[in-house]
């Protein structure tokens, strides 16, 4: 399900954060599936609760799960946290995709690219 790196230099907490929000995006949760509890995934993962709890409880603030009291925490509609992820990834490549403009990238190249290849990778 989630795969930790002990070697990654960011924190548990954000790759629990980040594998779970790519289950959610990839569709391999759908909205509405119920998220394990903090206790069991913490048990899974041989990790603090604290861990998972702050990792759950970033995913609710950018929209990606919603908690119900007494119930669980569950995956969100997706047409939202979609779009902020989407914001937030296209900040990161912007800076990325200039360079490589003035770096000399035909469009061509780009698409090749974007489509999948890498013979100039």
């Amino acid at each position: 399900m989630i795969h930790l790196d002990y070697r990654d230099s960011r924190p548990i907490y954000e790759q629990v954060k980040d594998g779970l929000r790519h289950l959610v995006v990839t569709g391999i949760m759908a909205p509405g599936d119920k998220l394990p509890s903090v206790r069991t995934l913490a048990t899974q993962l041989a990790i603090n609760p604290n861990t998972i709890q702050r990792a759950y409880g970033e995913l609710e603030a950018e929209g990606f799960v919603y908690s119900v009291t007494g119930r669980g925490t569950f995956v969100a509609e997706g047409d939202a946290q979609n779009a902020a992820r989407r914001n937030e990834v296209m900040a990161k490549v912007k800076p990325m995709l200039e360079e490589l403009k003035h770096l000399g990238m035909s469009r061509e190249e780009f698409m090749e690219l974007w489509e999948g290849g890498n013979s100039h990778a």
